[in-house]
């Protein structure tokens, strides 16, 4: 059974930072483009970043360019998002996908 579990959320100030992980299993993840996936309160779900199962491709939605970062650990399955100068725009949920399945996601809320 595919699971992807997402962790990491929570409340923070605009500015602030946090990591998001996604734990993967039931998949060789290790062979997986991994993406990070969120929807803001009333809105569709948006793609936010993908990272190839090298992590030598890594791609970014214009608005998180150069604030977020993806990353992977294949020996641990697991797949990261550190989010950095967090703002308000960047609340949701946010969820892991291997393309086919999805978490359930982590709350992120950006709020002073």
């Amino acid at each position: 059974e595919v699971q992807l579990v997402e962790s990491g959320g929570g409340l923070v100030q605009p500015g602030g930072s946090l990591r998001l992980s996604c734990a993967a299993s039931g998949f060789t993840f290790s062979s997986y483009e991994m993406r990070w996936l969120r929807q803001a309160p009333g809105k569709g779900l948006e793609w936010v970043s993908t990272i190839n199962s090298r992590s030598s491709i890594t791609m970014y939605r214009d608005s998180v360019k150069g604030r977020f970062t993806i990353a992977r650990d294949n020996a641990k399955n697991t797949l990261y998002l550190q989010m950095n100068s967090l703002k308000p725009e960047d609340t949701g949920v946010y969820y892991c996908t291997n393309g086919r399945e999805r978490g359930q996601g982590t709350q992120v809320t950006v709020s002073s």
